[in-house]
């Protein structure tokens, strides 16, 4: 044991977090800490870093046992640069040694200029140098509180790699569900105050999780059955006086005194949507760039009703810009982009600046209310108050400053004055940060029902695998390609070799002339009598893998056949699709002929 936190008690607020928690940490230990947005995660981390002191109980670290902390919202020293700010916390004897490496993983985190002032820097790159010293600083504990949040997918890969090979003891708070299944050995839940251990990755501890609550229901049932039982015997007269009855009454008591285990809250995502027409959003030709800077170029694209679009690439290409694109903020240098007349947008900004279009001061549940005052669902008509329980703010929260709110909150909160708009489209910036793993679950699951079409710009990867049917991948110098299915299809697909390029090898069937009648060949009757089954069957087969895919969430080796499965398919579906259309074509043609 290196580090140990011992029965501890802490609150904020007077709301306590945790309330005799202990925590026991091995060499060789990784550690993922999951749980609710103002759960405690953060707390935790800062408990066994020491930066806070705990209500009472104790922390304790091994003797020489040195750590390395990455905090959620970093600080530098002021006036520092880049370079010394990587390096803050590091030796004199060891910078000489640790400059070069320093570089190398400043430029791996996109941040080339070492002498640029640390306070000058955007938030998201203040977190990247954050996490560079963390890495950087010598130590046998790490402790790193959502070292993915602003970091592409491929810089991602990058940290995973470098964690895997890590020897020391490793913390983490994240809710990246791949990076938690590749990296974390052990799983600790930080939920109504207690931990609960799970010697697990992520997939085995959802297992686990199951099993426990299932364990307490039916606990808890068992007791429920005997103190019904007991009490029918109470008031039938017990005989007080025997010692025997006195021992039954002491333990009625007892068992009426055992708290039921808490029941998790399930937030429910329940928001009306406006009726949509047939055009959505046509892109035609468009770039756009910032000086010599080209960030999109000549792109194209018809957006549909039901349309699933995942936009990745590195920081900085223009997925954000894109983003400006649809809604209209910006506008592009050449082309058009075209707005149906009954397109309801509805933007989930990123950043600070999003957070800041918040009113401060205001309490939470007036930021509502300026949007709407209720809105119409499925389920009927939903007041602010009523929505606002269904998003987890309770009558406390609601009537809290929205400056008292944790990060998560306000997301969250965010999140729900968009949906109040009651929108068509969604146009989601990096939705997946600030939000905890329950409320991205339940997120995901509301994108699937959603009666319109949904863009979503993300770095997480397990979030385009289970959201998006196509995606944008942007590829150097404003060139955005497109491929079918999540990330996982792109990175099969993903080929240095453009694959594209292969049907144009084969030359085109010269058009026939006038006086040649164009018909059907034997084959190609046969086929145009049964494609429509075809495509039928195809299109069954996909969405039957796409179910089992939905059912098998937290089974990663069934998910991981099931990918392989739907590659299939969905390269088999494209296949007869393409069959289809030529003979579609061609059967028009035929007609033509024959009326002309």
């Amino acid at each position: 044991m290196i580090l140990s936190a011992e029965h501890i008690d802490k609150a904020f607020t007077g709301k306590p977090l945790l309330q005799d928690a202990s925590l026991f940490v091995e060499k060789g230990d990784r550690i993922g800490i999951l749980g609710r947005n103002g759960a405690g995660k953060s707390t935790l981390l800062r408990l066994l870093a020491g930066l806070e002191p705990p209500d009472s109980g104790q922390v304790r670290r091994g003797a020489g046992v040195r750590l390395s902390y990455l905090a959620q919202n970093p600080v530098f020293p002021a006036g520092a640069s880049v370079a010394e700010a990587a390096l803050f916390g590091v030796s004199k004897e060891e910078r000489g040694v640790m400059a070069y490496e320093a570089m190398r993983v400043l430029t791996q985190l996109g941040l080339t200029d070492a002498e640029a002032p640390a306070d000058a820097l955007s938030g998201g790159q203040k977190k990247k140098l954050a996490l560079a010293a963390a890495l950087l600083r010598p130590c046998d504990v790490l402790l790193l509180d959502e070292p993915t949040n602003h970091l592409d997918i491929e810089t991602a890969e990058w940290l995973e790699k470098r964690l895997q090979a890590f020897t020391g003891a490793l913390l983490l708070v994240t809710h990246d569900r791949y990076f938690l299944e590749r990296i974390a050995n052990r799983i600790v839940e930080v939920e109504g105050g207690a931990l609960y251990s799970h010697p697990a990755n992520y997939s085995a501890y959802l297992t686990r999780k199951a099993e426990r609550q299932d364990m307490e229901r039916a606990s808890e049932r068992k007791r429920q059955a005997i103190l019904k039982k007991e009490l029918s015997w109470i008031r039938r007269g017990a005989p007080a006086r025997s010692t025997k009855a006195k021992g039954r009454i002491e333990r009625f008591e007892q068992l009426s005194a055992v708290e039921a285990p808490q029941q998790e809250q399930q937030m429910h995502i329940s928001a009306a949507s406006s009726r949509l027409g047939r055009k959505i959003i046509e892109i035609e030709s468009v770039t756009k760039a910032f000086g010599e800077k080209t960030l999109l170029r000549d792109f194209t694209y018809t957006l549909l009703r039901d349309d699933r679009v995942g936009i990745i690439g590195e920081n900085g290409c223009g997925k954000t810009t894109l983003l400006k694109l649809l809604t209209g903020e910006l506008k592009p240098d050449e082309g058009r982009i075209v707005r149906g007349d009954t397109v309801r947008i509805g933007c989930f900004a990123q950043g600070a600046e999003a957070l800041a279009a918040l009113p401060a001061d205001a309490r939470a549940i007036d930021a509502v209310r300026d949007v709407a005052l209720a809105v119409e669902t499925d389920e009927g008509r939903l007041t602010a108050a009523q929505l606002m329980e269904r998003f987890l703010f309770d009558a406390e929260l609601q009537y809290t400053p929205i400056s008292r709110l944790s990060g998560g909150e306000k997301r969250r909160l965010q999140l729900l004055t968009v949906l109040m708009g009651a929108p068509n489209v969604l146009l989601l910036d990096e939705p997946t940060n600030d939000l905890d793993i329950q409320t991205l679950t339940i997120l995901e699951d509301y994108l699937d029902a959603f009666p319109g079409a949904v863009v979503a710009v993300s770095h997480d990867r397990y979030f385009l695998d289970r959201v998006a049917h196509r995606l944008f991948a942007y590829e150097g110098e404003g060139r955005v390609r497109q491929y079918p299915g999540g990330y996982s299809d792109y990175l099969r697909l993903r080929d240095p070799q453009p694959q594209a390029a292969a049907p144009e090898k084969k030359a085109a069937p010269p058009r026939p002339q006038r006086e040649k009648k164009v018909k059907f060949t034997f084959r190609e009757q046969k086929e145009f009598e049964t494609i429509d089954q075809e495509v039928e069957r195809a299109e069954t087969a996909l969405r039957e893998i796409e179910r089992q895919m939905e059912e098998a969430q937290a089974d990663y080796v069934a998910l991981q056949r099931l990918e392989q499965e739907k590659a299939q398919a969905q390269a088999s579906l494209d296949a007869v699709t393409e069959r289809w259309v030529y003979l579609n074509d061609l059967h028009e043609r035929m007609e033509a002929e024959e009326n002309g």
